[in-house]
């Protein structure tokens, strides 16, 4: 299992972070869609390092064209000679029709065709193959030689697609290359709903997940004092209330009997009452979806909780983590000692 650093927000500190990240041992970078282009900070990574694997984790799809996103994302793989990952997400309705002004419906059906439609255009410019897409939420069907950029030995880069429930999660198997697991999972439901919905998304193409990349962000709470294990949990309730209040997420709470949260949850952010939100989340729901401790504690129970499932991860921190303690749980992932 490798394990992935995940850049901040601050686009002016790209480069220095992503650096960081490949000297301190961390085997790729990933960027996410918040308040900066993440395929300009993911440019930025690529240019300031060698060896790891670079990517959007994740880009909002559904917020693009799919010719614009083949567009970037092609000519990110050639920049990054082959490192580079696009990885994609959906969004919530809310988003997508709100603050993107974009169309929403059907996202399971509509990502399945977005990623065919990303790689019908890459096919013609990266083997000449006619431009003919036509689905029922894009249609992409002219090409002209003035508009089509270069082959190069890059060629596109693998596509992975984020998911949470059941749709598209099958999606993902069935027509991307790899997955990633939304950080409001667990072990259990990894087990029986995501595995068995990927496995059967492989089925419909003939593939098995022998050849596709699982992976995702986990929740760790680590810290070497009380102080900063205490900050840490903190912040980490905060943020498993935050996802559980989203009523698109509650079948991973519903799977473990406590799908009457959400609408409580729910309840409080239409309230305001963000502060709240944490006191909600007990201990037994902390350590379901986190794994807790000192560096030497969280490295082996790390690997121990999803090292057998997962082909990369990375540590998903809501608090303020400073590098220096990531640096040393990164020395500490290992399989736990017999």
């Amino acid at each position: 299992m490798k394990i992935d650093a995940v850049l901040g927000t601050d686009i002016d500190l790209a480069a220095t972070a992503a650096r960081h990240a490949e000297t301190a041992g961390y085997a790729g970078a990933w960027v996410g869609d918040t308040n900066h282009d993440p395929f300009l900070q993911i440019m930025q990574a690529a240019q300031a390092t060698e060896n790891i694997t670079v990517g959007t984790a994740v880009a909002i799809a559904f917020a693009r064209s799919p010719m614009t996103t083949a567009t970037s994302a092609y000519d990110l793989a050639r920049y990054a000679q082959g490192r580079f990952v696009l990885g994609l997400g959906s969004q919530v309705k809310s988003h997508i029709e709100r603050r993107f002004s974009m169309t929403w419906s059907s996202p399971a059906a509509r990502m399945r065709e977005y990623v065919l439609a990303l790689k019908a255009i890459w096919a013609s410019w990266q083997d000449g193959t006619k431009l003919d897409f036509q689905g029922e939420f894009y249609s992409h069907t002219l090409m002209t030689p003035f508009f089509a950029p270069e082959p190069h030995p890059a060629g596109p880069p693998p596509v992975y697609v984020a998911g949470v429930n059941v749709a598209m999660t099958e999606a993902a198997g069935e027509v991307a290359d790899g997955f990633f697991l939304h950080p409001f999972t667990t072990r259990r439901y990894l087990d029986e709903v995501t595995l068995p919905a990927l496995r059967r998304g492989r089925a419909k193409r003939g593939g098995t997940l022998d050849d596709f990349v699982v992976n995702g962000p986990m929740f760790v709470a680590v810290g070497r004092t009380e102080e900063e294990l205490a900050t840490a949990i903190a912040g980490t309730r905060a943020r498993i209330a935050f996802y559980g209040s989203t009523p698109a997420y509650r079948p991973v709470l519903e799977l473990h009997g406590w799908g009457d949260l959400q609408p409580e949850l729910t309840r409080l952010t239409k309230e305001g009452r963000w502060a709240e939100l944490g006191s909600l989340i007990t201990d037994d729901i902390l350590h379901t979806f986190a794994v807790v401790g000192t560096p030497a504690e969280v490295g082996p129970a790390l690997y121990a909780k999803v090292g057998d499932v997962l082909a990369r991860t990375s540590f998903y921190t809501p608090y303020d983590a400073e590098p220096g303690l990531l640096t040393e749980l990164l020395a500490h992932v290992r399989p736990p000692a017999v």
